[in-house]
């Protein structure tokens, strides 16, 4: 089976929940899935629920314990280049089918990463890797060199009333 490269950004919710679908659908089918997390570390709910799917999902996170905002520090450069690094390694260990890189859009935005490092892995992966790249901020070359692109677009979000992130849903 050939695998492509599919892109999920914009600013409404949903992307990271998508990909995670893509996971679990690609599993069920016997597929190896291989997730990495960028500018995450923690236990959300989506990684208690992929712990049932060990042997076919494997998460790894390489994001530090506070949210990055506008402050970017040498830790969170290290732990970005760390993290690409190991996704080189399993893009072409041959091991997995399907690969998500979560939030890798906003590393790039947040040039934590080169671009180029990204779009070099693109165009030599091998042919049976489908990659998933998630978050806001998709370059204009990234969308290009994608072939499917999702945007998920805000229209109207209960955050705005107020609402915190909840246990199941959000987080």
């Amino acid at each position: 089976m050939r695998g492509y490269v599919q892109v999920y950004t914009g600013d409404g919710k949903g992307k990271t929940t998508a990909a995670f679908g893509l996971a679990l659908r690609a599993a069920g089918a016997g597929l190896k899935v291989y997730i990495g997390q960028f500018l995450k570390n923690g236990i959300y709910s989506e990684l208690k629920s992929i712990d049932r799917f060990k042997g076919l999902i494997k998460i790894e996170q390489f994001g530090g314990r506070r949210f990055i905002g506008r402050e970017i520090k040498e830790e969170d450069r290290e732990l970005a280049k760390k993290g690409f690094e190991r996704i080189k390694e399993i893009i072409f260990s041959g091991e997995y089918d399907v690969v998500i890189l979560d939030e890798i859009n906003v590393a790039l935005y947040l040039k934590l990463l080169p671009e180029k490092d990204l779009l070099d892995v693109i165009k030599d992966k091998p042919s049976h890797v489908e990659l998933v790249l998630t978050g806001r901020y998709a370059s204009p070359q990234i969308i290009q060199v994608a072939d499917l692109v999702t945007e998920m677009r805000k229209i109207k979000h209960y955050f705005s009333k107020g609402v915190k992130a909840r246990k199941g849903i959000e987080k």
